[in-house]
């Protein structure tokens, strides 16, 4: 299991994330919710190692990751909301970097950047720099840089950014088979529809702290609304958006 026990993270008098705390078991697929600036890429960067708790522990398989950062990024793959990668170098030069650095033999890494880069249809541009790529491309490198070492945990903060449709519901079912050979996945979006689709549960978060913890389906009976949308809009918005999207309306047609 993966556990977080009262995890907090603040900057200054900040609190980005205010005592968090809940389990994800194998063979779940959790989506992590919330509008801007609720807490959620602060809480999958100390989830992936990256920022450290400023109270609280992370637990997995009964060990506290901070204290075995090394055992524990050795079975995380991650997708990052904002694409930190090497743009200098190729696609196969980067993915060789990452298999290395992960203790892949060249005898199993090399056809396996191959396949991934036919799979993607990357197979023509994969020695090119990737500073020439569009989003979309950048995005399936990183994907495939997450997946190479065949993690336990998946975390994916917005991974579908830029994808076209195709390669969007490919990820997609990807994500449903690894979850049905019991990985961990944590799915951060704003496309409630895709985590609708995606996520088994549903954790959302609001000014740093948990509004809700349960799968869609019991949200949706417990709240009587028929979808996730309308759930998220009860839970977090502050205001109606159709009242929101009026006001907009109505001040891009003043005059001066």
């Amino acid at each position: 299991m993966l556990e977080l026990k009262g995890v907090s993270k603040k900057y200054g008098f900040l609190k980005a994330v205010d005592n968090v705390s809940f389990t994800v078991r194998p063979g779940e697929s959790v989506g992590y919710l919330g509008p801007n600036g609720a807490g959620k890429s602060t809480t999958i960067k100390m989830l992936a190692g990256l920022l450290e708790p400023t109270a609280g522990e992370i637990i997995y398989q009964g060990r506290n990751i901070w204290k075995n950062l090394v055992w524990f990024k050795a079975r995380l793959g991650y997708v990052p909301e904002e694409p930190a990668i090497y743009s200098h170098l190729s696609a196969y030069d980067y993915l060789m970097m990452v298999g290395r650095l992960r203790g892949i033999k060249d005898s199993v890494l090399k056809p396996k950047i191959k396949g991934f880069m036919e799979v993607f249809n990357l197979d023509g541009d994969m020695y090119s720099e990737i500073a020439s790529f569009s989003k979309g491309m950048v995005q399936k490198v990183l994907i495939s840089a997450a997946l190479l070492h065949d993690p336990e945990i998946l975390l994916l903060d917005e991974p579908l950014s830029g994808l076209d449709v195709t390669t969007a519901l490919m990820v997609r079912e990807l994500i449903r088979h690894l979850v049905a050979e019991g990985r961990i996945v944590i799915y951060s979006s704003h496309i409630l529809e895709v985590v609708e689709k995606i996520a088994s549960r549903v954790i959302i978060l609001h000014k740093g702290r948990v509004q809700a913890d349960d799968s869609v389906d019991n949200l949706r009976h417990l709240m009587k609304v028929p979808s996730l949308e309308e759930i998220f809009s009860q839970l977090v918005l502050q205001e109606e958006p159709e009242k929101a999207a009026s006001e907009l309306l109505s001040l891009m047609k003043k005059n001066a």
